[in-house]
């Protein structure tokens, strides 16, 4: 971490909360905005990738890394999927800061399963920690910046979101995770309509990189490179964008979703009308069909859901019956994840 003095770089004077910070994409966003001049609040629980155990280690290592760098950081070992732990993010930047600037939703873990072989419990354990876990500390954030909103003290306010490519097409094995982190964009739009009035901006990330959540299941992919060359898979390649998204460098930048890998960054671009077609009464199911069938001719393909097998190449059958749908799914492994 380069150190940057309290009163200079792009954050100077911000006080940030980062879930999830003891590791991974949480820690590098936690360094890089304490290198701007952020006071850092460090949230993690310490638990495993699947979400079992605890411990304080992680997070303070991180906040000795900061401190050690001439930054301020303190530890927060709240759990954030709990009211309790949600609102401590808030008491302890306040208690220790004077105030609360940005919000960076990370904290998470994974429990994958094919679909027919996951469990009631998995599904609520990441349902909880992704998806309750960005929405308490979102909601309890947004009180505090609405209360100084109201005593005429309007805050420059920011948060990022962390969804998912799970989440934006579908990850086969990922049910669960795949589902919460496309909520987790539902939830980032909401937010930031009904927020801005109160000087707060959302936004999410949708980020490839080298987790404990990646660097086992994509191994190969998440490999770091030998010899000095560029590390694509580094969560520190994600962080600048938050950094920027979390300052007050980004006004005007609300209610968006990016994708960050590497040195690229995207917009992304959600559900929009396509195809259309209006007959002015109720359709007749098979005539429904036929007209689903001529508008699905015309509208974009979806992206390919991670993991899916490739559509087998077209063959001209002997008796040719009604053509299949272009978007007709492929058909995922059947082997559990």
């Amino acid at each position: 971490m380069t150190s940057t003095a309290s009163g200079s770089g792009l954050c100077a004077g911000r006080v940030v909360v980062v879930t999830g910070a003891g590791r991974g994409l949480g820690r590098a966003h936690a360094l890089a905005f304490a290198a701007e001049g952020a006071r850092v609040v460090v949230n993690d629980l310490g638990a495993g990738p699947a979400g079992d155990g605890v411990s304080p280690g992680p997070a303070r290592q991180v906040a000795d890394e900061i401190v050690a760098a001439g930054g301020e950081a303190v530890v927060n070992g709240g759990d954030i999927a709990t009211a309790e732990g949600a609102s401590s993010l808030v008491a302890d930047a306040l208690e220790s800061f004077g105030r609360l600037d940005t919000v960076v939703n990370n904290a998470g873990f994974v429990r994958d399963r094919m679909l027919v072989n996951l469990d009631e419990d998995d599904w609520d354990a990441v349902m909880r920690v992704h998806l309750k876990g960005h929405f308490l500390p979102l909601k309890h954030a947004a009180a505090h910046w609405r209360a100084e909103a109201r005593a005429g003290r309007t805050p420059v306010a920011r948060v990022i979101n962390t969804s998912s490519g799970a989440g934006l097409l579908g990850s086969v094995g990922q049910a669960n995770y795949a589902a919460a982190k496309a909520g987790i964009v539902a939830l980032t739009l909401v937010a930031a309509a009904e927020l801005g009035r109160y000087g707060v901006q959302v936004n999410a990330i949708a980020p490839a990189a080298r987790t404990r959540m990646t660097e086992q299941t994509f191994a190969e992919t998440m490999a770091a490179p030998g010899g000095g060359a560029f590390d694509a898979m580094a969560p520190e390649n994600v962080s600048p964008l938050v950094v920027w998204l979390g300052s007050a460098a980004s006004e005007g930048v609300t209610g968006r979703v990016f994708e960050a890998e590497a040195g690229r960054i995207t917009v992304m671009e959600g559900w929009r009308p396509g195809p259309t077609a209006d007959r002015g009464a109720r359709w007749a199911p098979a005539r429904a069909g036929e007209e689903v069938r001529a508008l699905l001719k015309e509208a974009e393909t979806p992206g390919a859901v991670y993991g899916a097998r490739p559509p087998a190449p077209p063959t001209e059958p002997a008796n040719p019956g009604p053509a299949p749908s272009p978007v007709q799914a492929a058909d995922p492994s059947p082997s559990g994840a």
